[in-house]
C-alpha cells in the first residue's frame, strides 16, 4: 500500500540537503534538547517516587496502618476490639499499646518524650522496630523489669548508652502533705532504635505494656489498638468500615490522616517538579519552531512547485507537521530510553559518579537516607511521553500554517 506523499516528502525534508547543514544542526539540537528534558523528567520523578516510598516505609515502621484509640484516651477490653477488627479481611494483625507523655532524665540532661507501652511479640506484627534496632535486643522488654528502648537521637541528647539507667517522670502526680509530687521510676536502657525519621528517633521511648500500665495507673486498660493491613492503601476504607462496626466508642485514624500534611507536601513537591521540568521539554520542543521556519524559507520553491502540481494548503501543512513530529518523536524516543535506563540503574550510576569524583552526594553523617532511591512508575513515563509529544506537535502548527500560505507566483518569481 503506497504511503501518502505528504508523509514521504516530510520524511525526506527531515534531512536537509548538503548545501544547508545549518538546518540539520538545528534539528539535531532540537532532538537532543527534547531527549535530555524527557530523560531528566523521568529520572527526577523516579527518584522522588523512591524517596516517597522510602519515607513512607520508615514512617510505617513506627506508625501503624490503622489506629483505634479510646474516646476518652483509654480503652477497656482491647482483646474484644482486636477480635472485631480482625473480622475485616484486610486486617493481618492487631496489637495493644499505651501512649503517654513523659520526661526522661539522666544526670543533668532532661528531655520530653512520647512513651509507648507495647507487647513485643504482638508489636512485631504491626511495626518494624526489630529491623531498626541499632543496639540491644527488642525482646529485652519484659514485664516488671522496667526496661526501656530509646530512639537513637533521644539517647544521644541524654548522653546514655546501653546499660545506663534513666529516670522517667510521669505527668500524673502523687498528692502528699507537701503537695503534688510527680511519679518517678528508674528504667534500664536495653536498646536503641533508629528508623531514620527525626521525629521518632528523637522523641519516642518504648517500654513494656505492663510497666506502662503500672506507671500511668491504667490497671488493665490501654490507650488503643494498632492494626496492620495487607495493603496500606486501603487503610482509609478499612477505617471507615470499622467506624460502623465496633461496639465501643473509639476514635479511628489511618496513616494517611495522621501524616496527611507530610504526604501532601511530598505530592505537591513532585507535581511542582513535573511542571518545572516540563518547561525544559517545552523550550526544547519549541526549538522545532525555528527549525521548521528556516526549513519553510529554504523550501519555498519546492512548496510552490507542489502547489502548482495541485497540492492543497492542508497537504503542505501536513508535510511540515510530519517533519516536526518526526524530530520530536526521535528526541522523545531517545529521552524515554535513556531516562528509563538511568532510572532503573540509579543505584549503580550514582555510586560510580561518587567514586569518580571522590565525594558523596548524601553523606551518612548529614542525611538519614544516604543513597538515591528510585522507583520507576510507568504511569509517569506515559504522562511524560504524552506531554512531550503534544508540545512537539503544537510547535509545528505555526511553521506549517506559514508554509501553507506561501504564494506560488511570489516564490517562483526569481527562480
Amino acid at each position: 500500500m503506497a504511503l501518502p506523499y505528504e508523509l514521504l516528502v516530510g520524511l525526506r525534508y527531515t534531512r536537509a540537503k548538503k548545501h544547508n547543514h545549518f538546518i540539520s544542526f538545528i534539528s539535531l539540537i532540537s532532538m537532543c534538547g527534547i531527549a535530555l528534558g524527557v530523560a531528566a523528567l523521568i529520572v527526577v520523578l523516579s527518584v522522588m517516587n523512591g524517596f516517597q516510598t522510602e519515607l513512607r516505609s520508615r514512617i510505617l515502621a513506627v506508625v501503624s496502618h490503622v489506629e483505634i484509640t479510646g474516646a476518652s484516651g483509654e480503652m477497656a477490653g482491647w482483646e474484644a476490639v482486636a477480635k472485631q477488627a480482625a473480622e475485616q479481611p484486610q486486617v493481618l494483625a492487631a496489637a495493644p499499646f499505651v501512649q503517654a507523655q513523659g520526661m526522661l532524665a539522666y544526670g543533668q540532661s532532661v528531655r520530653g518524650a512520647v512513651v509507648r507501652g507495647i507487647l513485643p511479640d504482638l508489636e512485631d506484627r504491626v511495626a518494624d522496630f526489630r529491623t531498626h534496632m541499632k543496639n540491644g535486643r527488642f525482646d529485652a522488654l519484659q514485664p516488671d523489669h522496667f526496661n526501656i528502648i530509646l530512639g537513637s537521637e533521644l539517647a544521644r541528647a541524654l548522653g546514655v548508652f546501653i546499660g545506663d539507667r534513666v529516670t522517667l517522670i510521669a505527668p500524673q502526680g502523687v498528692v502528699t502533705p507537701a503537695g503534688v509530687v510527680p511519679r518517678l521510676k528508674t528504667f534500664h536502657v536495653v536498646g536503641l532504635f533508629e528508623v531514620g525519621m527525626y521525629e521518632y528517633d528523637s522523641g519516642l521511648a518504648l517500654i513494656h505494656l505492663a510497666d506502662a500500665q503500672r506507671l500511668y495507673r491504667m490497671d488493665d486498660r490501654v490507650s488503643g489498638v494498632r492494626l496492620k493491613l495487607d495493603d496500606l492503601f486501603v487503610a482509609p476504607r478499612v477505617a471507615r468500615s470499622l467506624a460502623g462496626k465496633l461496639d465501643t466508642h473509639a476514635f479511628i485514624s489511618d496513616w494517611t490522616r495522621s501524616h496527611a500534611n507530610f504526604f501532601r507536601a511530598v505530592q505537591i513537591e513532585k507535581n511542582m517538579m513535573f511542571i518545572i521540568l516540563s518547561l525544559i521539554v517545552a523550550v526544547a520542543a519549541f526549538n522545532i519552531v525555528s527549525t521548521l521556519v528556516m526549513a519553510v524559507t529554504d523550501k519555498q520553491s519546492d512548496i510552490a512547485i507542489l502547489r502548482t502540481l495541485g497540492a492543497s494548503p492542508a497537504s503542505i501543512m501536513a508535510v511540515f507537521i510530519v517533519q516536526g513530529a518526526l524530530i520530536g518523536c526521535i528526541g522523545l524516543g531517545l529521552g524515554v530510553a535513556g531516562g528509563v535506563a538511568l532510572a532503573l540503574n540509579v543505584d549503580v550510576v550514582v555510586p560510580f559518579i561518587e567514586r569518580l569524583l571522590g565525594t558523596q552526594f548524601l553523606a551518612k553523617e548529614v542525611y538519614y537516607i544516604s543513597n538515591l532511591p528510585s522507583e520507576l512508575q510507568w504511569s509517569d513515563v506515559t504522562t511524560i511521553t504524552g506531554v512531550a509529544f503534544l508540545l512537539a506537535l503544537v510547535a509545528t502548527i505555526y511553521p506549517s500554517w506559514r508554509a501553507a500560505r506561501v504564494n506560488p507566483a511570489e516564490a517562483l518569481r526569481y527562480e
